[in-house]
């Protein structure tokens, strides 16, 4: 599955984190995201069910520090990308400057 949302690498994005009814927001950047391949989501995950095994990688950097998760796809928009990964849910939005 391609995302939708427009990735440049030197771009700059709202990251949203939400774990119940608490929420975090920051910037990153340098955001990759690619599609795991089966035979990854197989050897990696092969003790969980097909519901709960992620479907993408995502790759970015918060505060100079680079992040890698695994995640499953919840939304895939022009305007945002959503994962579920475990208990929480990252959503990534183009950082748009007010101005």
């Amino acid at each position: 599955m391609e995302i939708k949302m427009p990735i440049k690498f030197h771009g700059n994005y709202v990251l949203s984190i939400r774990s119940g009814d608490q929420e975090d927001r920051e910037r990153c950047q340098k955001l990759t995201i690619r599609q795991l391949a089966t035979e990854e989501q197989q050897h990696a995950y092969k003790n969980l069910s097909p519901e709960e095994t992620p479907t993408h990688q995502i790759t970015f950097y918060d505060f100079g520090c680079k992040r890698i998760i695994e995640g499953i796809i919840k939304e895939n928009a022009e305007d945002k990308a959503s994962f579920r990964v475990k208990e929480k849910e990252y959503t990534f939005m183009p950082f748009v400057p007010k101005g």
